[in-house]
């Protein structure tokens, strides 16, 4: 059978969706290494969206404006959701 005769499906959202939980581990090693308190600008940048609160130092400013805040804030009460659960049971 030819396969140039057949439509191929492609879904964008999963190949281009960035892994949160890297990100985020790499703009907290990027705030430790300048000094800072990576809860306390992370919260800071999530509340206010001023990209000011996170260093460009390894590129973390960059790397956090690939994720939507939204998406961002519901990864983590996910996260501390399933944590519960674990102790919970």
């Amino acid at each position: 059978m030819d396969k140039a005769n057949h439509t191929r499906m492609f879904s964008s959202a999963e190949s281009s969706t960035p892994d949160i939980g890297s990100i985020l581990k790499e703009v907290s090693a990027a705030l430790v290494e300048k000094g800072y308190e990576p809860m306390d600008q992370l919260v800071g940048f999530l509340v206010s969206g001023d990209p000011s609160y996170i260093t460009s130092h390894r590129n973390a400013r960059t790397l956090l404006s690939q994720l939507e805040r939204d998406d961002v804030l519901e990864e983590v009460v996910q996260f501390y959701l399933d944590h519960l659960d674990n102790e919970t049971r």
